[in-house]
This record gives C-alpha cells, structure tokens and sequence, in this order.
C-alpha cells in the first residue's frame, strides 16, 4: 500500500482526490499550506482559495474520511517566492502568474519534499490533468485531463521528472460534475463550494492597489502615447496597465485603443489600434522540456499563451541559455511578457517557459 499525502485546499476537487485515492486502497493523510492569515491582506477573502475557512473545511472533510490531517506553515516562503516575485514582476512591467510560481516552489517542491522527509512515497492534489510514463522510454510525461474544460496542464508545465514521478492526479481522468455528485453524496462540507477566483492574496482583484499597500510605494501618473509616440492622455500609474487592456484607459478617442506596451523606465503606456496588438512570433525563457528531452532543432507544436486559451500552430526552436523562440503559423493577439508559453502535441504537454518578449515584426 503506497503512503500518499493530499494537498487539500479545503475545495471540492481535492477533498474528492483524497476520497477516490482511499477508495483504491492508498493509505492517506491530508495537508494544507498556510499561505498567509487574511487579516495580513486587509481585506475579506471569500472568492480566492487558501483562506481560514478553507483550512478549516479540508480538516473538517479529513475527519469526515479518518485520516490524518495537518497545516503546513509556509507563509514566509509564500512571501518571499511568490509576493515577492509578483511585485517585482510588476515593477519590471511584466504580467506574471503567481499560481505557476506557487505550484512551483511551494506545493510541489516545498511540499513534496515534506512528504517524502516523512516517509510518504507521493503526493497527490486536484488539478485536472494526468501523469503518465512512456514505457519505451521510462519518461514521465502530463497530459491535458480527459474534462478540456477544466483542464489545468497550462500551470503544470513547471514539474520535473523527479517531481512527476512522485505525483497522482486522479481527477485527470473524471469531469467535474462527477466529482461534484461524489462530494454531493459523500456529503462533504464544500460539496456546493463555489470555486476560487482571483488570485489568492489578491481577493478584489485590484493588483495594484495590493502592491502599494504590500509595498508602501505609489507608482506615479505619466503620459498615454499613441503608436507614433504622440501624447493622448495620462495614465494612474504604468503599473495598472496590461497588454490588450481596453478599458479604464479614459481616452477621448474615435475609435477603440488598446494597451500594446508599457515603458516602466520613462513611466508610459502605449496604445493603438488592435491590429497593433499582434505578434507573429515570442521569445520564451527559463524553458523547461517536460514530457520530451529538449530538441535539438525546430519542431513543430501548438502553443497557448494564456490560461484559458485555445492552442496555435506554431513552430518552436529551441535556444541557447534555456530561451526559445516561438513563430506562429498566424500572428497572435496580446502576447504578454511575463505570462507563460505552453507547448503541446496534441493532448501532450512538451514543456514551457516564461514570455520575455511578443516580436511585432
């Protein structure tokens, strides 16, 4: 019998994995990280995951299955591998995702580690997608869950092969309202548990009002230029911004603009028309080849450039320092530096990296 500790968010998906992995006869015990106290981010939490409550509910479904359960303190690391990070991203213009680095570092390394120190041979959570080992090989590869709807290989491109050989994901081969009917008849306390939204430590979704309260700083007004560089209006600070943004921009203008850069070193914010807005090719860096060694030349995959996305042909070569260059087979709207580039074959997750650039020509 395999010794398995469930990453228990105090949602539904991952109360249903420790109830499906004990069914098959895994001896279980749960876990949930203590990311931060909601009183450290001044404001209510209800709509993001990892609140008080959330712990709360995965001990109470624990109890409700007998298994051991335990909270894992991880908040100084939390701020310093994922707070951090994410206003440093920012203050560089970037748009991170902070879910990817707290997968990352905290559930499946921090974690993960904890585990196997205590004699557990893996860890288990509720993301939709699945683990797999080619037999030719003995490579251990993910997959998009069998649900395309809820599947969540996007922010899972991170893991190693060490680390997948390690993981169970027995939601990858379910849809959700099989797994909500299971937490319905199970009665677990969050059967009926809406799902998170927002970034955790994010809960009003205003990113910038967090990070200058996180950060005690204000990032200063400046000037809105149009493509050619000519002054249009002022912006409320460069940092509010995102490529593709539409809204909030406040301009007199007769036709829709959008965000297409931002300089943070001159402090401005460029618009123009959404033609402006497509890049017919990325640079990627921090590369990690998951499911494939990395190649030795240019092959062909698809690619997605957001979370929730539909994939695009294109052709991916490899480079040197762990970069890639990406060329789509059309151009694509509002490639973001800072989000990830995703790379699959089909329902096979090659591997991805982190945008360091959208190339406009």
């Amino acid at each position: 019998m395999r010794r398995v500790l469930v990453a228990m968010s105090g949602g539904v998906d991952s109360s249903v994995t420790a109830w499906l992995l004990q069914q098959a006869g895994y001896d279980c015990a749960g876990a949930t990280m203590r990311l931060y106290r909601s009183t450290d981010l001044g404001e209510a939490c209800h709509k993001t995951c990892c609140t008080e409550t959330d712990i709360e509910d995965a001990g109470d479904v624990a109890f409700r299955l007998g298994i051991p359960f335990e909270v894992l303190d991880y908040t100084p690391l939390f701020r310093e591998r994922v707070i951090r990070s994410f206003l440093l991203a920012y203050e560089q213009g970037l748009t991170p995702n902070p879910c990817i680095d707290c997968n990352r570092y905290l559930k499946f390394e921090a974690m993960l580690d904890y585990a196997l120190q205590h004699g557990f041979d893996a860890i288990a959570t509720g993301h939709y997608a699945r683990v797999v080992c080619e037999e030719s090989s003995g490579r251990w590869q993910l997959k998009k869950a069998l649900d395309e709807s809820k599947d969540q290989s996007y922010v899972l491109y991170m893991l190693t092969q060490e680390q997948l050989a390690h993981l169970l994901l027995p939601l990858g081969e379910r849809h959700k309202t099989e797994i909500r009917a299971v937490a319905e008849e199970q009665c677990f306390i969050n059967a009926r548990k809406r799902e998170s939204q927002d970034i955790c430590f994010v809960p009003d979704g205003d990113y910038a009002a967090f990070l200058e309260r996180w950060s005690g700083k204000i990032w200063p007004e400046g000037d809105i230029l149009d493509i050619q560089g000519k002054v249009l209006g002022r912006h409320r600070g460069a940092l509010r911004y995102t490529v593709g943004q539409r809204r909030g921009l406040d301009l007199p203008m007769g036709e829709r603009v959008y965000v297409c850069a931002k300089d943070m070193e001159h402090n401005t914010v460029t618009v123009g028309p959404e033609s402006a807005l497509y890049s017919p090719a990325l640079l990627a860096g921090r590369m990690n080849w998951l499911s494939i060694p990395e190649p030795s030349g240019p092959i062909r995959v698809s690619a997605r450039t957001r979370y929730r996305q539909t994939e695009t042909p294109a052709t991916a070569t490899p480079l040197p320092g762990g970069r890639m260059r990406l060329v789509f087979d059309e151009p694509k709207r509002a490639v973001t530096a800072g989000q990830a580039v995703v790379l699959y074959d089909g329902d096979l997750v090659l591997g991805g990296g982190t945008i360091l650039e959208a190339i406009r020509e």
